[in-house]
């Protein structure tokens, strides 16, 4: 599977912008997929990830109660919708995919073997 995301730009803070992440390839949903972003200066770290169903969801806990990752399968893409945005928020935001060799959701980035290029968020204050 090859991944591509969009859907980024400048929003001010408070504001909300949806990314998504295209899919190539009939396996999309046999994968568990993951968003991950890396601000300037920084690590890249764990935004949330979805199970290759759907049902399960887990976020990073600077995120949380902000946003909101889902999937549609029959359309091979991942969404990430983002609300409340704050500046702290910016930076190049990645699509990650997952062969789910075991159960259980993934917040490590070495846990995810598909990467595609990043879309860049800014958040203005």
């Amino acid at each position: 599977v090859q991944l591509q995301a969009s859907g980024g730009g400048l929003v001010q803070a408070g504001g909300s912008l949806r990314l998504s992440c295209a899919a190539s390839g009939r396996t999309f949903s046999s994968y568990d997929m993951g968003w991950f972003r890396q601000a300037p200066g920084k690590e890249r770290e764990f935004v949330g990830a979805i199970t290759r169903s759907g049902e399960s969801t887990m976020y990073g806990d600077l995120v949380k109660g902000r946003f909101t990752i889902s999937r549609d399968n029959a359309k091979n893409t991942l969404y990430l919708q983002m609300n409340s945005l704050k500046p702290e928020d910016t930076g190049v935001y990645y699509c990650a995919a997952r062969w789910p060799v075991s159960d259980g959701l993934y917040r490590q980035k070495r846990a995810y073997g598909i990467w595609g290029a990043g879309t860049l968020v800014t958040v203005s204050s």
